[in-house]
């Protein structure tokens, strides 16, 4: 049987606080996935969101190895 990771939210904010994040979570091993749901759906013709409403995953089993580089980032940003 085969298992399938999930993915984890561990971060939202704009686009480039997340692409920023995702750089140092990238260079430590960990893969990310980004969600824009506002640029998605004004392609579709609507928006639900706002532009700063930008989503970063990682698979729950990078989460934890994640949250140390999440909690520095934060502080280190003041957020």
């Amino acid at each position: 049987m085969e298992t399938k990771n999930k993915l984890v939210r561990v971060f939202a904010g704009s686009e480039i606080t997340v692409n920023l994040l995702q750089y140092e979570l990238e260079k430590e091993g960990i893969p990310t996935n980004i969600v824009n749901e506002y640029d998605q759906s004004s392609l579709r013709g609507y928006s639900p969101g706002t532009p700063y409403s930008v989503d970063l995953f990682v698979l729950d089993t990078d989460a934890e190895k994640a949250e140390p580089i999440v909690q520095d980032f934060m502080k280190n940003n003041k957020m």
